[in-house]
């Protein structure tokens, strides 16, 4: 396998020469969330003169765009006489171009300053499909929807997909990404992400596909090196949602989304949660729970580490989402979605895939970043009222 590293500025212009020397990458695409990525190089002048704020990291794999996007620490630098001897080291690390879009708000009128928006608008989608929502909360706040201020440079939407159902979402001065994530998990468990092509970084939504029968990993295949499993009960199987409580007034919509197979599987788990709507007449509490039950599904977290053999290969013949098949050695066969796949590559070793694959919280992120995100969501609730 061939990869060439390039460093590009905002508007994709490539500053120099492929980044040559590096000794060890490590680059993660993650489903529905920003990649994340390092690469430790010698700290050569001619290296260190395109490692610049705002510029972005290119990681080409045999051709085709591994990912692409903003470095996020530039230069992380090392010299010493005993460890990095001569012009020394530096680590930068990278993620993709959906972490800028993962750093705007949602503006309820999104045409208006922020100093002009009202308290008392939200941005509203009622029963509208997952993802026309989507891709409206990222062309109104990042693309070119949005105000010229609020563009994120060079982002375009691509052909819609024509995938996803309708939900509903009510947002207002949340991280775009989390009504969107909302949105993909309550509207048909479908995907979206960012890719540079040719002098674009286009925003698209995709539907997973079931590839158990062809994407299948096992000792016997040769295509499985290492692997992790467990295996854990269900963290909420009856959502018990409730709508905004009004002052003075004694009546409240109250709504509940069950999981019955896993309560009958496991046993029943309910969770409070807060709507956020004042009551489900647009389905905005049934989303709210049905999210909540996707989030806290029985957790299969499945961590492997594969090869790519030419029947089989990470970004060719299976990516982000879809679902694919692991054959334990003790003869458990697992199916389930492949939530983040990482590239790691040393000049001394060659390449390794190593993919997570399970629920919603099977992630290499520990679990704090998942519960901060949730509190987060909820605090939003409350203030935004």
């Amino acid at each position: 396998m061939a990869i060439t590293l390039l460093i590009t500025d905002q508007n994709l212009t490539v500053q120099g020469d492929p980044l040559t020397g590096w000794t060890g990458l490590d680059a993660m695409k993650k489903f529905n969330e920003p990649a994340a990525g390092s690469v430790v190089l010698p700290a050569y002048p001619e290296v260190m003169a395109q490692l610049q704020r705002g510029n972005r990291l290119v990681v080409i794999r045999d051709g085709s765009i591994w990912t692409a996007g903003p470095m996020e620490k530039p230069t992380d630098y090392e010299w010493s006489v005993d460890g990095q001897p001569g012009v020394g080291q530096v680590t930068v690390n990278f993620s993709d171009d959906l972490a800028k879009v993962a750093a705007k708000i949602v503006l309820p009128e999104p045409a208006a300053t922020w100093e002009l928006q009202h308290g008392d608008t939200w941005r509203q989608f009622d029963t509208v499909n997952s993802e026309t929502i989507i891709r409206t909360l990222v062309n109104e706040n990042a693309g070119p929807g949005a105000r010229a201020d609020r563009r994120i440079p060079q982002l375009v939407l691509g052909t819609a997909a024509g995938v996803g159902t309708a939900t509903s979402v009510r947002t207002r001065f949340e991280p775009v990404l989390d009504p969107c994530r909302l949105a993909a998990s309550a509207g048909g468990q479908i995907g979206f992400g960012t890719q540079q092509v040719g002098p674009q970084i286009v925003f698209g939504c995709y539907a997973p596909v079931d590839r158990t029968a062809t994407a299948r990993f096992s000792t016997g295949l040769g295509n499985l090196r290492g692997i992790s499993y467990s295996q854990s009960a269900p963290e909420v199987t009856h959502a018990l949602v409730a709508g905004r409580e009004d002052e003075g007034s004694s009546i409240r919509t109250f709504v509940q989304v069950a999981d019955t197979a896993a309560a009958a599987a496991w046993w029943p788990v309910e969770k409070y949660v807060d709507g956020g709507a004042d009551d489900d007449t647009k389905g905005e509490l049934t989303a709210s729970g049905t999210s909540e039950i996707a989030d806290g599904a029985a957790p299969v977290t499945l961590s492997t580490v594969t090869v790519d053999t030419p029947d089989l290969q990470a970004g060719r013949d299976y990516d982000l989402g879809d679902r694919v098949t692991i054959a334990l050695p003790h003869g458990l066969v697992v199916t389930d979605l492949v939530r983040a796949i990482t590239l790691q590559a040393t000049a001394d070793e060659g390449e390794q895939i190593a993919t997570v694959i399970g629920s919603q919280d099977a992630t290499t992120d520990p679990q704090i970043v998942r519960l901060i995100r949730t509190l987060g969501r909820r605090l939003g609730r409350l203030e935004t009222r």
